[in-house]
């Protein structure tokens, strides 16, 4: 994987192989607490939940308080951490946003890809970088916010099948003008 800066706090997903939820580890400095959440269609703050969560730090392992609407968030000591955590994905699609510029890397395992613009698609300022050609990674390098959309083989097929099937679709309704003009040219 690509070179970490240290002018930023990291934050590192891994989507985990049936695609429906993720495991993240997230750097938090000077901080007093964390909440969970992804950005509505608004802009708004919508809470998620998350299962697994763990705090790392001086007091490894170390307690914090479950807080915020349904335990969206959680509390400590002022400090610098790691907080590990679980979260869904929805329909393959994976975002996140930060109060402060981060390094995010976001693991996709080989059996899903992100790389064909009609189907996947990362945020500007995202690379993809090919892991020993069974997995991909996103990377994003001083950014507030990321997003995804990965796929699996069978969207690509249904794909390739629904542009095939416009295609003939295409030539079949195109035949008869193309034979009218080439017999008005034949006279």
């Amino acid at each position: 994987m690509g070179a970490v800066s240290d002018a930023f706090p990291t934050a590192r997903y891994s989507i985990l192989p049936n695609g429906t939820a993720y495991e993240a580890n997230i750097s938090i400095e000077n901080a007093t607490g964390y909440d969970f959440f992804e950005t509505g269609p608004l802009g708004e703050r919508v809470p998620i939940q998350v299962t697994g969560v763990r705090l790392t730090g001086p007091c490894d392992p170390c307690t914090f308080n479950r807080t915020g609407a349904s335990n969206s968030a959680i509390s400590f000591p002022k400090g610098n951490y790691q907080v590990y955590f679980q979260g869904p994905v929805r329909d393959y699609h994976l975002q996140g946003t930060f109060d402060r510029p981060y390094y995010v890397e976001v693991a996709v395992p080989g059996n899903y890809d992100l790389r064909n613009p009609l189907l996947g698609m990362i945020s500007p300022g995202g690379t993809i970088i090919p892991v020993d050609n069974t997995s991909l990674v996103a990377q994003w390098n001083g950014t507030r916010s990321f997003e995804l959309r990965f796929y699996d083989e069978g969207r690509e097929s249904i794909l390739y099948l629904f542009g095939n099937f416009w295609i003939i679709i295409a030539i079949v309704l195109l035949m008869p003008f193309v034979f009218s003009w080439m017999r008005k040219k034949q006279r």
